[in-house]
């Protein structure tokens, strides 16, 4: 295990008042970490990624009663919605108040806050105090991160410490809301799913529009494998193989076996059925997938339910 490597939160907290960079996991990904209100440790965090300065970024937040720290204005669905599914993976969009950096929010009005439900994310948020910026732990468009190797792997010195809380029990980005005066606005589908909102609520989750601010993860190529990645339907991955006569090494990710071997198939891993358990393990499967060495992913296309709705928007964009 690297040295740096710890479960030591006074010292990550330390580290983080000193303007350092600190990893720390959530429930959904790894976070690089950075004082929100240091503007010099946030612009690191951009440095270290690099991740365009455009890109806005979510401030991670200890306990609730912080979201009237950062934002102004804000809507009773959205203290409905705080009060079901904080601490948890979902972040809200709202008015930034006065004291958050243009540098956070991308230049926009609006900033991003989240209450994570990882222990070990809650500890070292109370023990710091604040607000703490945490996009995942990753080179900006790769995979993200769900272990603390993964994290020591993609980065050096530029990152002082990371917190080891074992795989994260998510495994995919938080879900974002923002809203359109009272209705909730969907920014980026998670495995809170838009029905479990609106039935919270009350209220229809509306799409975003071409108005909609800026978000995490909303490029068209991101959460990308070094490896090129397409989608198949099951039907189509036996035919697709037996047409592409030049195709070598192709490593898979299906729900059933390929009954028919085929010697360009390098590696095939078996995912499970329920959405839950695809998302944990889905950036783990397609970094063992990656290191095989293929010249192709190909992964099986998903069902339709809106249960898997953030998993499909992660391989979209990882095969866009």
């Amino acid at each position: 295990m690297s040295k740096r490597i710890t479960t030591d939160i006074s010292e990550a907290a330390r580290l983080l008042i000193d303007g350092q960079l600190v990893a720390f996991p959530t429930e959904t990904v790894y976070g690089l970490g950075a004082d929100a209100l240091n503007l010099s440790a946030v612009k690191r965090v951009y440095e270290a990624k690099s991740r365009p300065f455009g890109h806005p970024l979510i401030i991670h937040v200890g306990n609730s009663e912080l979201i009237d720290e950062f934002a102004t204005d804000i809507p009773d669905s959205a203290r409905s919605l705080v009060a079901r599914f904080w601490p948890g993976p979902l972040t809200l969009v709202l008015n930034a108040s006065d004291k958050v950096p243009t540098i956070v929010t991308g230049g926009q009005e609006t900033v991003a806050i989240r209450f994570p439900a990882h222990p070990m994310a809650i500890a070292l948020l109370r023990e710091f105090g604040g607000g703490i910026v945490g996009p995942s732990a990753n080179k900006f468009g790769q995979l993200s991160p769900t272990k603390a190797a993964d994290v020591d792997r993609d980065f050096g010195p530029e990152v002082s410490l990371i917190l080891d809380g074992a795989t994260c029990t998510v495994g995919i980005e938080s879900t974002i809301i923002g809203f359109d005066g009272e209705f909730p606005v969907l920014l980026r589908p998670g495995m809170i799913t838009k029905n479990a909102i609106s039935m919270e609520i009350s209220k229809e989750v509306l799409d975003a529009g071409p108005m909609s601010p800026r978000v995490s993860g909303s490029l068209p190529s991101h959460y990308a494998p070094i490896t090129n990645l397409i989608l198949l339907e099951a039907i189509d991955i036996p035919r697709y193989l037996k047409s592409s006569a030049a195709l070598r090494d192709v490593a898979l990710l299906t729900f059933e076996p390929i009954l028919e071997a085929h010697p360009s198939i390098s590696k095939i891993i078996i995912a499970p059925k329920e959405p839950n358990d695809y998302a944990k393990n889905l950036y783990q499967r397609l970094r063992e997938l990656d290191r095989v060495g293929a010249n192709l992913i190909i992964v099986e296309t998903i069902p339709s339910a809106d249960s898997w709705d953030g998993i499909r928007d992660r391989l979209d964009r990882a095969a866009h």
